[in-house]
């Protein structure tokens, strides 16, 4: 279920919430428990369906929208500095996407640090799409992969790793303020209304453990980006992360990717998880679905894939 609430009033309460729960000195089980327990707040649309499944070796969920399958389906990386979130916590906007593209979704549950840290939840991302086309049948021109945050740039690292090491290239990515260089401390902002530098920077340190910060895998901004499949990417102006990511875009462009940037204005850091609740984070789900519905060869089949 959907419905629209204003979008200053919904900003306004998210702000407090986000100040509690992205706080650096708030323990990492603590933070991942509040976004658990707001989740719920937000909808999945009429018709949809979430199943439990199984990606190599790790938790999913697969999540369709209506009765009628297609033979396309997107792997989507949740965000949360690679520290915190779920499936749990990104249904809503994985249920939105599954209706908007046409497309099965399925939401990895990768391994998190300072548990695991990089590059553990990088093989999670590939072995999963590995798996998608090797056990479910999806071909990679009919296999996407989408992320927010953290789960963006995860998504761009995937990519690249496919790409270099199994000759395999996604039919599309869709990025919602990808997190490409999360070594990076020059930031114009110390704050927007999600993110915050100090927790991310502690993020950032605990994900990358004794890692290089200038790996592709970790930061996909410092790699080469020849080869990458259409991409689409959506952030809005007043974000933390804004310099970075058109930084990214720009070396997209010189790179010769068919790259499409849309530019909030109004929505804020990965406002898509605010589908149900917000029109305006509605629309941008539905034209982020429509990018990738464009790039899969989406035909209607009835069968039930996966």
């Amino acid at each position: 279920m959907s419905f629209s609430l204003p979008l200053p009033v919904v900003a306004a309460a998210l702000r407090p919430f986000y100040r509690l729960s992205l706080n650096s000195r708030l323990p990492y089980p603590a933070q991942r428990a509040l976004l658990e327990m707001a989740a719920p707040l937000q909808q999945m649309p009429e018709g949809a369906a979430c199943r439990p499944a199984t990606l190599a070796g790790r938790p999913a969920e697969r999540i369709t929208v209506g009765a009628t399958e297609r033979r396309t389906a997107v792997l989507y990386l949740h965000g949360g500095a690679y520290t915190i979130g779920s499936p749990a916590t990104h249904r809503s906007l994985a249920a939105h996407l599954a209706r908007e593209s046409g497309s099965v979704v399925y939401t990895l549950d990768y391994r998190l640090a300072p548990e695991h840290p990089f590059p553990a939840g990088l093989e999670d991302a590939v072995a999963a799409f590995l798996e998608l086309t090797t056990e479910h049948g999806y071909e990679t021109g009919r296999l996407a992969i989408a992320g927010d945050s953290a789960g963006g740039g995860l998504a761009a690292a995937t990519a690249r790793r496919l790409i270099d090491r199994h000759g395999v290239t996604p039919a599309a990515l869709g990025l919602i303020s990808p997190w490409v260089d999360p070594g990076r401390r020059d930031t114009i902002r110390n704050r927007d209304l999600v993110v915050n530098t100090a927790w991310s920077f502690d993020a950032a340190e605990k994900y990358l453990g004794s890692g290089d910060k200038f790996d592709p895998g970790y930061a996909p901004l410092h790699g080469d980006l020849k080869g990458f499949p259409p991409t689409v990417v959506h952030v809005g102006l007043d974000e933390v992360l804004y310099p970075q990511i058109l930084e990214f875009v720009d070396k997209l462009e010189k790179s010769g990717v068919d790259v499409t940037l849309t530019e909030y204005a109004r929505l804020w850091h990965v406002a898509h998880l605010q589908a149900s609740l917000v029109r305006e984070a509605a629309d941008a789900v539905a034209e982020l679905g429509a990018y990738l519905k464009s790039h899969m060869c989406v035909q209607p089949d009835t069968s039930d894939v996966g």
